[in-house]
């Protein structure tokens, strides 16, 4: 457990500096911008309590909303993504595995499984991010196609990096 915790710490520091240093001021024609960080999140043990994931999502959004100079509008999208997480995890894992500490990966889980996970995360994250910031139904389609191409960007960039950090779960016979 303390080696987890240190790893996911160290992950945390590494995705917001990530976020903060390079992709703030990234972007396409301000349509697209990616938010890599929300894989720390995702990659949060599994059989974590849903108090202690709704406090670590809201920190890690107000976290960035530091950096960002908004008001609260990372941490809703935060806390949206980790009610979606445990939502997601309800319906497509057995009783076990909800209970246990793993790291839901791509080498843990399969590329199936944790592709799905990615993708539906990632829509569920920038829905709330983008309507919460522009507050509008205005600028439906503008605001649509920032979602979607944001999303791509960040979908991704959170490959790249699981093909990078990729490790295959070892399989010992019993």
């Amino acid at each position: 457990m303390n080696n987890n915790l240190i790893s996911n710490i160290i992950r945390f520091l590494i995705l917001i500096f990530i976020q903060v240093g390079l992709f703030k001021n990234m972007g396409y024609y301000s349509l697209a911008t990616p938010f890599p960080y929300i894989l720390f999140i995702l990659l949060l043990p599994i059989g974590l309590s849903n108090f202690m994931l709704f406090v670590i999502a809201l920190l890690t959004g107000l976290t960035v909303d530091a950096f960002y100079d908004s008001v609260g509008v990372h941490a809703a999208a935060c806390v949206a993504l980790a009610w979606f997480r445990i939502f997601f995890h309800r319906i497509t894992l057995d009783i076990d595995a909800q209970e246990s500490l793993n790291t839901p990966s791509w080498g843990n889980m399969g590329f199936k499984w944790f592709g799905t996970y990615v993708v539906l995360s990632t829509l569920a994250h920038h829905i709330v991010l983008f309507f919460v910031e522009v507050f509008s139904f205005k600028n439906f389609l503008n605001t649509l196609s920032s979602i979607v191409l944001s999303s791509v960007f960040t979908i991704v960039l959170i490959f790249i990096i699981g093909i990078v950090t990729y490790r295959r779960k070892s399989r010992l016979a019993s």
